[in-house]
């Protein structure tokens, strides 16, 4: 029996309009925050955060990057920007005293609500940093999606169940 342990990311790269690297950056995969709203009342011992189905906040990312180039200037631009995150995680099997990678990507279509040049320190990074706005997330584990959320469409699918197909239906939709 195989003892898999995920052990971290090895490296990752960002790229944008699925073309070039757009530099050397770190940042975090965006969170999904469920909506909710209190329920409480008559036969409910308390309230209850309840979550609305499929619906999410503002979801939001943010990369900063050691300097400034071309490419990362585009990111100002006011437009819905396509950004695809690829990741490789180190694995390592107990059983088999072995190492191995998986691959995680990650594609997003969000808009800049925060550009910032960066610090001019002598021999340093810039830290040049980007908030985004995601209207759009497919996460993919060794090449099967695992997660997609479109907010403008009303979809949110994990491991191939649509959660909000129901609701799309009932508001006369496909």
């Amino acid at each position: 029996m195989a003892n898999i342990v995920p052990e971290k990311g090895i490296n990752f790269k960002v790229y944008l309009e699925g073309g070039e690297m757009l530099g050397l950056a770190e940042g975090t995969i965006p969170a999904l925050e469920a909506m909710t709203s209190e329920v409480k009342g008559a036969g409910i011992s308390g309230a209850i955060e309840s979550i609305v189905l499929g619906h999410f906040n503002s979801t939001t990312f943010s990369l900063t990057w050691r300097a400034v180039t071309d490419l990362f200037m585009t990111l100002s631009e006011h437009r819905t920007h396509e950004i695809e995150l690829y990741s490789s995680i180190q694995m390592y099997d107990a059983g088999l005293g072995i190492y191995t990678t998986r691959q995680l990507y990650v594609f997003l279509k969000a808009d800049t609500k925060t550009f910032t040049p960066g610090n001019l320190v002598v021999g340093d990074n810039m830290e040049t940093q980007t908030e985004f706005e995601v209207r759009y997330m497919k996460v993919e584990l060794d090449g099967r999606e695992r997660i997609e959320m479109d907010k403008l469409n009303m979809i949110y699918k994990v491991d191939g169940v649509d959660y909000t197909a129901q609701v799309r239906q009932d508001l006369g939709g496909q």
